[in-house]
């Protein structure tokens, strides 16, 4: 009996496999929703699947891009909860118990993501991790800028949305990797060799990114930027996924059509970022923002209403041009007033150069040395005008040398002798800022001061933070130095704190001043160093490094405050 030969036409072959739907699926590929897309899941060959020939060398391929999800994944998590850290630091201060609390969610968050991935089906694995790149990309993406525009416009819901977001991007991410390593298991993979491929670039991926953060991406890009970049890395293994697992996921037009929309999302919002840092910060600070910059150190704002300009680090004000010269005569002139022999001044901080114009009003200074650890901040009052006109260009004058390093390691470097120091940092709202009120801080700023010279530190408020203030003066003492506390009101600040010390001698306020001053005369003078009932001295423990009491007490003054 004769057979027939099958006719080799494309319509013959589908009509002899018509009654075998798996024979059909080898041949055909899933209706496309659209056919402009069908290169996607096609690729350039057309409608046919890989050859079985190939069918090796696409597990060998398919197992790389999956390796190296791991890495892009891990970079994506550890910088989500970088972001929250920093960002609640620099609004909520107190770093080490943001950074300790948020990282204690991220890792509870991973450990329950981890569990609920045991429930997905292996024949599923591979279409939730899409989904869940998706998910965690448009989540951690978009959390720096929704925790900014929540605290800025909201404030009391800051909180819970802050660790919400954590738990939520920690959930999703513990739940990457463990579908990840059993997409490549069910891809023959050996268990030993599996384990040590992916832990090898999931260690990777969170070194490059703990690296590039503090040097490269919150400095450059600022946290909401670096927030969207990382969601649309997020969305982008998602789409890389969809693209080289067609042939196995379900609904992929479905898929590419939500992964787009969540790409295009975060693209915009990566465009729009520095609008919307500017509206945030105009419902945060109240005023116009007419500068504002990240830098590796902190965040600087300044704002303009009429005619009152303000320095805002961090979230934190930091003088109003209404009434700074209150602040900074206080600082400055009683120490200068009583050595119209000095010669030779450091300042330690005051980048804005405020206290600066003061110094170099004293015809007998020769030179200072300012030094301050942000050169953005010096290179913003060195250079735009209306900040050059409020310090009348002192970081411009000849005498004096702008230093921009960490004020400890330059006075241990130095063998340079001032016959005053005036110390203008911040307060010790962190560790990094408590160092610098320490006893081996002004222990080795003591050795650098002249016998008959004197220091005046900036000190917070004796009213509102009492235990801080003294804890200051104590430190003073203890480092060998005499001291001399006094305090002024400030309209815009409430009553603040300064210490004078003295290597050798006990300090006496002037009586008189050789140079015109907006507030300070005899009689204000003597008031300042007279302490009222309601600002009793302290007996309080020295600011000693390893124990950092400073800003433990300065978070708890502050914080009964806000109460």
């Amino acid at each position: 009996m004769l057979y027939e030969q099958p006719d080799s036409s494309p319509g013959n072959n589908l009509k002899n496999t018509s009654s075998n739907p798996a024979s059909r699926r080898n041949i055909l590929t899933p209706e496309l929703p659209c056919p402009a897309l069908s290169w996607f899941y096609t690729g350039p060959a057309g409608n046919r699947p890989p050859p079985a020939t190939d069918r090796t060398a696409t597990r060998r391929m398919s197992k790389h891009i999956l390796i190296l999800s791991v890495f892009i994944v891990a970079s994506c998590g550890l910088a989500y909860e970088l972001i929250a850290s920093a960002l609640s630091s620099y609004l909520l201060g107190d770093s080490i118990f943001q950074f300790s609390t948020i990282i204690g969610c991220y890792l509870f968050a991973m450990g329950v993501g981890a569990h609920v991935s045991k429930y997905v089906k292996d024949e599923d694995v591979l279409a939730r991790f899409v989904d869940i790149e998706l998910a965690v990309g448009l989540v951690g993406g978009l959390s720096a800028a929704l925790l900014f525009l929540t605290y800025s416009w909201m404030g009391a819901p800051f909180r819970t949305m802050l660790y919400l977001m954590v738990f939520l991007v920690g959930a999703f991410v513990g739940m990457e990797v463990p579908l990840v390593m059993r997409a490549l298991n069910a891809r023959q993979t050996g268990f030993s060799e599996l384990v040590s491929k992916v832990l090898t670039f999931d260690y990777l991926g969170a070194l490059a990114v703990s690296m590039l953060f503090p040097l490269v991406l919150a400095p450059y890009l600022g946290l909401v930027r670096t927030g969207f970049l990382f969601g649309m890395l997020n969305v982008g293994v998602a789409l890389w996924s969809i693209h080289n697992f067609r042939h196995e996921l379900p609904d992929v037009g479905g898929r590419l059509l939500r992964a787009s929309l969540v790409m295009f999302s975060l693209l915009m919002g990566f465009a729009a970022s520095d609008r919307l840092v500017r509206w945030g910060e105009n419902g945060l600070f109240g005023d116009d923002v007419i500068y504002s910059t990240s830098t590796p150190y902190q965040r600087l704002v300044i704002t303009k209403w009429k005619d009152d300009l303000r320095l805002y680090i961090n979230g934190n004000l930091q003088f109003s041009s209404r009434d700074e010269y209150r602040y900074h005569e206080a600082l400055v002139h009683p120490a200068m007033e009583t050595l119209p022999w000095a010669r030779s001044v450091l300042i330690l901080g005051g980048g804005d150069g405020l206290a600066l114009r003061e110094v170099l009003r004293y015809p007998n200074v020769e030179h200072v040395t300012l030094v301050d650890l942000d050169p953005a901040m010096t290179n913003a009052f060195r250079d735009r005008d209306e900040l050059v006109r409020l310090n009348h260009g002192s970081l411009r004058d000849l005498r004096v040398t702008v230093v921009n390093t960490d004020a400890a390691i330059w006075l241990q470097q130095t063998d340079r002798m001032f016959d005053a120091a005036i110390i203008d940092f911040p307060d010790p709202s962190s560790f990094a800022l408590g160092k610098l009120y320490s006893v081996p801080f002004y222990g080795m700023l003591k050795r650098h001061v002249s016998e008959n010279g004197l220091i005046v530190v900036q000190s917070t408020s004796p009213f509102f933070a009492p235990h801080a203030y003294w804890t200051i003066e104590a430190t003073l003492r203890e480092a060998g130095l005499h001291t001399s506390p006094f305090h002024l009101y400030v309209p815009s600040f409430g009553e603040w704190g300064f210490v004078m010390a003295s290597p050798r001698k006990t300090y006496s306020p002037p009586s008189q001043y050789r140079l015109p001053l907006r507030y300070l005369n005899a009689q204000t003078t003597r008031e300042m160093f007279v302490f009222p009932p309601d600002m009793p001295r302290l007996d309080m423990t020295p600011n000693r490094l390893n124990t950092q009491s400073l800003v433990n007490e300065f978070e708890k003054d502050w914080r009964e405050v806000i109460r």
